[in-house]
């Protein structure tokens, strides 16, 4: 694996703000190390967007949803290219979005409410049209025009200069300078620590055994106990803020920032999916899952 190339990993939130910010974790791998070089925060998503247009090149993994079920666009009527879908979707306000997906849930039985995307099962994934407890479907809907905007590839989805011609193959310029890839560090968390919760952005949960589960999720990272092959290195106070941050988000982005490492190795070794699989152009494919 090359050295040098930058590494993203982002926990995003749709309404950052000081108190929860949109968290970047930015590294480079070198051999099948992660090095962790710093952590950005954003309070608006303003000042996102302007660094995703900055002139750099990148790989990253992004927590939150690249697409919507099939199933749910095809019952709305809406557009079932990506794009056009995505540009759809923008337009609408979060009101509208919330409406629309409470009276598509309101019409199906108990148990089979939401639709889902083919990755949810294997990833063990929220559904993106979800607007509570996450709110995905916000996260989708204030993100990913962001990306668009910036003229970053999406393998599988996006290539922006496949925009004037979908005939063509949409991975042909796969090796575009910022590609970004759906993430989920809830998969890579699980694998490591089961349904442990680390995490709390309730002060009145942020409890010593969460505090434990950090410790122990990262120790894990470090030593390279997962299937990716992948070690992370840290420093001693970059190991103390992750730990420290006990709403998990400094640790989200750096899950996030390993998957895409996995993701940039795939495609050194060849794969211009990013080690994507074949999946549903419409709906997209969570890293790693």
């Amino acid at each position: 694996m090359s050295t040098g190339s930058l590494l993203i990993g982002c926990d995003f939130s749709s309404s950052p703000s000081k108190r929860k910010p949109i968290v970047l974790a930015l590294g480079h791998a070198q051999g099948w190390r992660v090095h962790l070089q710093s952590l950005m925060r954003f309070d608006t998503l303003e000042g996102f967007a302007d660094w995703l247009q900055l002139p750099q090149a990148w790989v990253g993994g992004f927590d939150l949803p690249f697409g919507l079920p099939r199933e749910l666009v095809e019952t709305l009527q809406w557009p079932t290219d990506w794009l056009p879908c995505m540009r759809h979707y923008a337009a609408l306000s979060r009101a509208e979005i919330r409406d629309t997906f409470k009276a598509f849930c309101d019409a199906r039985p108990v148990g089979g409410k939401f639709a889902h995307r083919a990755t949810d099962t294997p990833a063990g994934s929220s559904p993106s049209m979800k607007w509570v407890n996450p709110p995905v479907a916000y996260m989708l809907h204030a993100g990913v025009p962001l990306l668009i905007n910036a003229g970053v590839s999406m393998p599988g989805l996006h290539v922006p200069d496949a925009v004037d011609n979908p005939k063509d193959d949409p991975l042909s310029n796969a090796a575009t300078s910022r590609v970004a890839l759906e993430a989920y560090p809830g998969l890579l968390a699980r694998e490591l620590i089961g349904n442990t919760s680390y995490k709390s952005d309730d002060k009145a949960k942020q409890t010593a055994d969460r505090l434990i589960a950090r410790k122990q999720l990262l120790q894990m990272l470090e030593v390279g106990q997962t299937r990716l092959g992948l070690r992370l290195k840290l420093t001693h106070a970059q190991h103390d803020t992750l730990v420290d941050d006990a709403s998990g988000d400094s640790l989200d982005a750096v899950l996030c920032l390993v998957q895409a490492a996995w993701a940039q190795a795939q495609y050194e070794a060849g794969d211009v999916r990013y080690g994507l699989p074949a999946c549903d152009p419409l709906e997209g494919w969570i890293v790693t899952a």
